[in-house]
């Protein structure tokens, strides 16, 4: 069964009982989706989470007890077995938590006033396996803390990419969805999507949120 056809049972975390409200009554009025549970900290959240197994958890980065960032991380970690997809919500477009939580396994982030729309989509693709990043700051912000983070070894593509990989791959790091860059490139959508798909098994990468980061951090951004 596919998201498509199924309800994203969704929990919400943020330490601002209105934020919650609000996040709440933007999901639960999206078709095929539901918020099934509330927390007011990290850890809290991962107790819900861990309890209520949902397809999706949004948090806020900054939460008492248990920031955004660990509560990712202890659900969606590399050393999580049956990881549980997070997406990060962040009233900080440049918000260095916001980078240590794509690496610590988040599906991507939103702003908080990204809109009922993209906020829904962002839940989707999440539950879907699938990640996304706000366009409007994901050039800005990946390459700042490419550039600013801690130094790490450059890991290259178990294959080479092909020069269409190499497109795709530019086109993902600066926050196009499948749908743009099949329009951008005018190839299919199952087309973009093997190629995603090619990328992530190359680069040994989990989503579109770490492709994007391999191209920042191995500077193929910067090149062109």
């Amino acid at each position: 069964m596919t998201t498509d056809d199924r309800t994203v049972r969704v929990i919400v975390a943020d330490d601002q009982e209105i934020a919650r409200t609000g996040l709440r009554m933007i999901l639960d009025a999206q078709p095929g989706i539901e918020v099934v549970a509330e927390a007011a900290d990290g850890r809290r959240a991962v107790e819900l989470a861990r309890r209520l197994r949902p397809d999706v958890c949004l948090f806020d980065i900054r939460m008492p007890r248990c920031d955004g960032i660990e509560a990712t991380r202890s659900l969606a970690g590399p050393d999580v077995a049956d990881p549980i997809a997070v997406v990060v919500i962040t009233t900080f477009d440049l918000d260095e938590y916001v980078y240590e939580a794509l690496r610590a396994g988040a599906r991507g982030f939103l702003l908080k006033d990204a809109g009922p729309a993209l906020l829904a989509q962002a839940i989707r693709a999440a539950a879907s396996g699938d990640a996304i990043i706000a366009p409007s700051i994901t050039a800005r912000l990946l390459s700042a803390f490419a550039g600013n983070g801690p130094a790490r070894p450059r890991v290259q593509p178990i294959e080479p990419l092909t020069e269409r990989e190499e497109e795709i791959l530019l086109t993902v790091a600066r926050g196009r969805t499948n749908s743009e860059i099949a329009g951008e490139l005018h190839i299919s959508l199952s087309t973009v999507k093997s190629h995603v798909a090619s990328l992530m098994t190359k680069l040994g990468v989990r989503n579109r949120v770490e492709i994007a980061m391999w191209a920042y951090e191995t500077d193929r951004v910067r090149q062109r």
